[in-house]
């Protein structure tokens, strides 16, 4: 190894194996080996003075708990070596190369001077640093080139420190470089796959992972964890159910973030036949690689949940199901050695083959169906294959049951009905399934010069219930109809038209989208963005209206944006101001590609946040396509737009010229 790291190596140069690797001559006889692994005792250098959770003993319990069973005789040792540069630079910055080659000449004096900068990452270091995380990273990428290139079926890596928190700028969260992140970009690069699928059972979730893939489709990754309101580490929204990747990656990161500690082989077991295995089969991966951290392990102080070796058993066994069998195992967290050795143990004899021990009767917890079930209604926004209706919770009732956003969305729709004579509008049947009823328009949208075009997802207790601990249903149901009344009333007495559109859709439907609701692997694009893309097609553009007003609500205001990037001319020539009420939630970007339209929405939108909302962190900075950013103090994000609605008035009545 160079000592500074700045070797010219190919990224794959051993000569021993060559015979094995030879692509010429395929196997003719059944190979001695199927299964391999990978460790190397350089990678226990890496050690804290004084004491640890990421400690050197949880490689070295695992190593022997597999010696101790015999379990070594029947696997390939596969040769381990350092990552290179330019395998790191796949995933990293040069900056984080730098940084992590830079600690092995660290002196005594520099590692104690730096060690409250190294506390604030949740990182230790010490001169054996750098070589253990290279080693951790090339073990996991020869893991995986072993599997890919045909020379073995299954492989587990025996790794640490671990990889999954390290971003491609940082290193954070006993992580120094994206072990599993940069060996799946190796594969891509130097093999035939692909097509890769990262199941991460970590109990935290795995934000670097996530982030080097965040907007590749090639990469589905699939990440069980605690979430807890994105309270538990390593905190923020990021691994909340509703990050599902952006751009083209848009639905090939899924999130499972369950609200609390104590979950059990049956939670996880449920999660895996509703949500990880459908859209799995659905994405038919080439190559499976797990982030296996067993920190969800029961007996994990900082997990605190209680997964079993035969619950990690039986998830190993149903992924090797895919891909051909092609399958690797590279550790991640864990800090409980008795837990974590004789949770490897488990997975390691399944991957060799061993029927996983039965399974006691067991049933998944509130937590657990509540949470599968909402991952479902966000998920099956892309994947056909998942099916939220199977996983919707249930009472033990006879009698048929309605969900209590059913029966909030039937109440404001038969207010707006009753009321104000607002008529449904309607629908083609794929639209119609999941959001008949949900559409409404005052009688004179066609005629009306004006409208007010109002999205959002009202009912939707989940994101009414954001940041807090209970939800009174009768309160909401009040809100509901309180903003309701005072909307109208302003619209009806400024002589306006309404289209009230509300995109929480329906729980499940089985009418088949249509094509141009597809992307080429037949996924589901976004059919909530579709839909306001068939409205504004078939009514708005063709209505008389000369002045439109766009107001966006929670999820709704996502979804205006999705409008803009596919009809951003329509937007700059017949919208004249777009609201935004954003609450504390993420505030959406307008697209980025037209300078054009990053001016016009600039200079013609408002978007409402909380006054402590994280964009105005000393660290993050209000950009023009965040469009005009307003201060209002509300948290409850319902309670947000009625308080809004004076200063949503005057702005309009502000913005529109009148028509001659």
């Amino acid at each position: 190894m160079d000592v500074d790291g700045q070797d010219k190596q190919p990224i794959w140069t051993p000569q021993d194996d060559q015979v094995c690797r030879a692509q010429s001559e395929p196997y003719q006889t059944l190979p001695k080996y199927t299964v391999g692994y990978v460790y190397s005792a350089d990678m226990l250098l890496h050690s804290s003075l004084h004491g640890h959770p990421e400690q050197p003993e949880r490689i070295a319990r695992i190593r022997k708990a597999f010696q101790d069973s015999k379990l070594l005789s029947k696997m390939k040792e596969i040769r381990i070596r350092p990552v290179y540069r330019n395998e790191a630079l796949l995933v990293h910055s040069q900056e984080h190369w730098d940084k992590v080659l830079a600690i092995q000449a660290m002196t005594p004096q520099d590692i104690t001077d730096s060690e409250s900068y190294y506390d604030s990452l949740s990182l230790f270091v010490m001169n054996g640093t750098t070589r253990a995380a290279r080693l951790s990273c090339g073990g996991v990428i020869e893991a995986c080139l072993s599997v890919a290139e045909g020379r073995l079926q299954k492989s587990f890596a025996i790794v640490r420190p671990p990889g999954h928190h390290a971003e491609p700028d940082e290193h954070m969260g006993f992580c120094f470089f994206n072990n599993v992140a940069v060996a799946a970009k190796v594969v891509q690069l130097q093999t035939q796959i692909k097509r890769i699928l990262i199941l991460d059972w970590d109990v935290h979730h795995g934000n670097g992972t996530q982030r080097a893939f965040n907007d590749d489709p090639s990469v589905l990754y699939i990440s069980l964890h605690r979430y807890e309101r994105g309270q538990f580490y390593p905190c923020g929204p990021f691994g909340g159910l509703e990050s599902c990747g952006e751009g083209p990656g848009l639905g090939y990161s899924v999130n499972i973030p369950w609200p609390t500690h104590g979950m059990t082989d049956a939670d996880y077991i449920h999660a895996f036949q509703r949500i990880v295995m459908p859209i799995a089969l659905e994405f038919a991966p080439e190559l499976v690689i797990i982030s296996a951290g067993f920190d969800a392990a029961e007996g994990d102080d900082l997990g605190e949940c209680h997964v079993t070796p035969v619950g990690y058993a039986h998830m190993t066994h149903m992924l090797s199901s895919l891909a051909g069998g092609k399958l690797v195992v590279a550790l991640e967290g864990g800090y409980n050695l008795d837990s974590i050795s004789n949770s490897a143990l488990a997975v390691a004899q399944t991957l060799l083959g061993e029927a996983p021990p039965e399974l006691p009767p067991m049933v998944a917890s509130e937590a657990g169906t509540e949470t599968v079930w909402q991952v479902a209604l966000e998920q099956s926004k892309y994947w056909k294959s998942v099916n939220p209706k199977a996983c919707e919770p249930r009472e033990d009732l006879d009698e048929i049951t309605f969900s209590i956003p059913e029966i909030l969305k039937g109440h404001r729709q038969h207010f707006l009905y009753s009321q104000y004579r607002m008529l449904q509008v309607p629908l083609m049947p794929a639209y119609e399934e999941r959001y008949g009823s949900q559409v409404m328009c005052t009688d004179d949208m066609l005629e009306n010069t004006t409208i007010v075009m109002f999205v959002h997802e009202f009912g939707n207790l989940r994101a009414e219930l954001d940041g807090m601990p209970m939800c009174d249903v009768n309160l909401e149901h009040s809100y509901l109809i309180d903003f309701s009344k005072e909307l109208i009333a302003w619209v009806r007495s400024e002589g306006y038209a309404l289209v009230d559109v509300n995109m929480f859709p329906r729980p499940f439907s089985t009418t088949p989208l249509p094509i141009n609701m597809r992307s080429k692997n037949n996924m589901v694009e976004n059919p909530s963005r579709d839909l306001l893309v068939y409205l504004w097609d078939n009514y708005i553009q063709l209505s008389n209206a000369q002045r439109i007003i766009l107001i966006g609500h929670g999820q709704g205001c996502q979804t205006l944006m999705d409008l803009f990037q596919k009809r951003p001319a329509n937007m700059i020539k017949y919208v004249n101001l777009v609201v935004q009420v954003v609450g504390t939630a993420k505030i959406p970007l307008i697209p980025k590609d037209s300078n054009e339209l990053k001016a016009w929405y600039a200079k013609n939108s408002i978007v409402i946040v909380h006054p402590q909302h994280p964009a105005f962190a000393p660290d993050n900075k209000i950009l023009k396509r965040h469009g005009r950013v307003m201060r209002i103090d509300e948290v409850k994000p319902i309670k947000t737009m009625i308080k809004a609605l004076p200063m949503i008035r005057d702005y309009i009545k502000q913005t529109l010229v009148p028509v001659e």
